[in-house]
């Protein structure tokens, strides 16, 4: 349970953080030497698919942290023997922070209007995120040519069901990040595109987190590191 605290706290500490920084207060109509036409195409229609995509990431945070409680209490049980974890699963990581790190840069292009560099950083993320699906499925056959099955351990089954889920999700985030792609090659200009690189960054930096998290479930780390958060608090 520990751990659960801490994930969702940190999930609130962010979402908290993140939306201080949306203006979700502000009234633009009132302010002097502004011109607000509700024809025009302004910033509401961003602020309102970036508020969307804080309650859908909140609900998939919610998703996780169930698993993960469910993960902690189960373990505990005599029937639980421990998955060994594919040192595949390292470079799965690595691939996957360079996937976060080029869609933070599409963004940072695009906020400087370089389309050439967003195009780049897109495709690039696009692909190390792929290549850390494919990474997964290479860890599942490792596993099974093992002879360590989803049904043989309670460990096994929560494993490949926990990597499914987190796999699922990128993969629906590869959906919206191949429509950004292909408007990209279309043409369109730096400011029709701008949210949704942002949005893509915004969604691949929650995925890479969660996945961070639950890497030091399945090895063991987040249990070591709230040990250590006892010892220092008590």
């Amino acid at each position: 349970m520990s751990a659960v605290i801490l994930f969702m706290a940190g999930i609130a500490a962010i979402a908290g953080w993140w939306l201080s920084q949306q203006r979700l207060t502000a009234k633009p109509w009132l302010e002097e030497g502004v011109i607000f036409d509700l024809r025009e195409e302004s910033g509401s229609s961003s602020q309102a698919a970036k508020i969307g995509l804080g309650v859908f990431l909140a609900v998939v945070g919610s998703l996780f942290a169930l698993f993960i409680s469910a993960y902690s209490m189960r373990m505990n049980m005599v029937d639980w023997r421990t998955l060994p974890v594919p040192a595949l699963l390292w470079f799965n990581t690595g691939v996957l922070v360079l996937s976060s790190v080029a869609l933070q840069w599409a963004y940072m292009a695009a906020r400087r209007g370089d389309m050439d560099s967003v195009s780049v950083g897109l495709c690039t993320g696009g692909a190390c995120a792929v290549t850390f699906l494919v990474g997964q499925l290479l860890a599942w056959r490792q596993l099974n040519a093992a002879g360590y099955f989803v049904a043989s351990n309670p460990a096994n089954s929560f494993f490949y069901l926990i990597t499914a889920v987190h796999g699922l999700h990128l993969m629906g985030g590869l959906v919206a990040l191949g429509r950004t792609i292909a408007k990209v090659w279309r043409g369109a200009e730096v400011a029709k595109v701008r949210a949704s690189v942002e949005l893509c960054a915004i969604y691949w930096h929650f995925l890479l987190l969660v996945w961070l998290v639950l890497l030091g479930l399945l090895t063991g780390w987040t249990d070591n590191f709230v040990d250590i958060c006892r010892q220092l608090l008590s």
